[in-house]
């Protein structure tokens, strides 16, 4: 009886709650020319995390990882005032070679 050769890390389903979505803007487009993807992520999420769960997902070695914190405005809504939610934002910088495709999804 042979064991199921082992991947470098195993995909959990904590993993698809952290990342949330890829950012597409002009500032990530202008990232990912310099080998970074960039990704919102979830609020609690921590740096280690964040890279885990890159490299479970997409199958990519991550070089580093930097977050950014975009609080919330105060708009008004239909004449009352209101509040955007916070966004944490992560820099995802690959090693030499590896890529992500963020056009196909998960």
């Amino acid at each position: 009886m042979s064991k199921a050769p082992k991947t470098a890390a195993a995909i959990k389903p904590e993993h698809y709650d952290l990342i949330k979505k890829p950012v597409i803007t002009e500032k990530a487009t202008m990232a990912s020319e310099a080998g970074a993807v960039v990704f919102q992520v979830a609020m609690d999420s921590t740096k280690p995390q964040i890279k885990e769960a890159v490299e479970a997902i997409f199958g990519v070695k991550v070089k580093a990882v930097n977050t950014t914190i975009t609080k919330g405005k105060a708009k008004r809504f239909r004449g009352r005032a209101g509040e955007r939610s916070d966004k944490k934002k992560a820099y995802v910088m690959l090693e030499d070679g590896q890529t992500i495709d963020v056009t196909t999804g998960l």
